[in-house]
């Protein structure tokens, strides 16, 4: 039995699994093709916030990826989604890039880079960031303003390598402000788990959750019981202490399609 014979719907993380930067990875479209013709039920979910789910959906469509709009899933989403239902009426900042805070305010959200009126500090990947930004965040939080993630990661898979994500930004200000991190809205938290849940269709049990992170890919397969692919495409470095293990450990997600399961359990 091939390894995606054995699940219904299929759960693929996108940076660092299916492309990296601008560039496919070597077998994601043709595997994603097959999973569709199949009829499997797909959803990408991304903890990026530099562009927008409709950027990503474009980009995949345009190398040749058959998918739809509403098979992907981003963190802003999750955040964006959370802040409407609980804190519509309160300012907000945020450690992030022009695409993530223009989502959030096109949404009717207010933001704000006054310390005094802050209520609500969001840190997702910035590499914009600057010392001004982050002594906004530090006010704004010692000030009693929340202190929430889009997402943990430590580091952004890039062509050359990792550069900084949230999870630094994150360590930074709790330790500057003695305040730890209340919520993160990506992967592997719940908020994203239920999204996920809605979107696809199909029991949690009968999915395989594809990625390149054990912090947080694997990890929320692990919390939700979901079996897991990790492949080594994307991330190579992985953070110490996290107990996360993978159902199986693949070169890329090709080989969801092409392998055995004996061969990786």
């Amino acid at each position: 039995m091939k390894i995606y014979e054995k699940y219904d719907g299929f759960i693929f993380d996108l940076d660092g699994t299916i492309y990296v930067e601008d560039m496919l990875i070597d077998g994601a479209k043709k595997t994603i093709n097959f999973l569709i013709e199949k009829r499997k039920p797909i959803v990408f979910v991304s903890n990026k916030t530099t562009g927008t789910a409709d950027e990503y959906y474009a980009f995949l469509k345009n190398e040749g990826v058959n998918i739809s709009r509403e098979m992907i899933i981003t963190a802003t989403e999750t955040v964006k989604n959370y802040l409407l239902e609980n804190f519509a009426n309160e300012p907000l900042f945020a450690l992030g890039e022009k695409a993530f805070v223009n989502e959030l305010t096109e949404s009717g959200l207010r933001y704000s880079e006054n310390p005094k009126e802050i209520k609500i500090v969001i840190v997702t990947l910035d590499r914009t960031l600057t010392f001004e930004k982050l002594e906004i965040a530090k006010e704004a939080i010692e000030n009693g303003a929340r202190f929430f993630a889009a997402n943990i990661d430590n580091t952004c898979p890039v062509k050359k390598g990792e550069i900084l994500d949230a999870g630094s930004t994150i360590a930074a200000l709790e330790k500057s402000t003695h305040k730890k991190l209340e919520k993160n809205f990506g992967k592997p938290s719940k908020y994203m788990i239920e999204t996920i849940k809605k979107r696809i269709n199909v029991p949690l049990e009968q999915c395989l959750l594809t990625g390149d992170r054990l912090e947080t890919d694997i990890k929320m397969a692990n919390d939700f019981g979901i079996d897991s692919a990790l492949v080594q495409t994307g991330v190579q470095k992985f953070v110490n202490g996290i107990s996360a293990n993978p159902t199986y450990r693949i070169e890329n997600v090709r080989m969801i399609i092409t392998k055995d399961i004996p061969s990786f359990s």
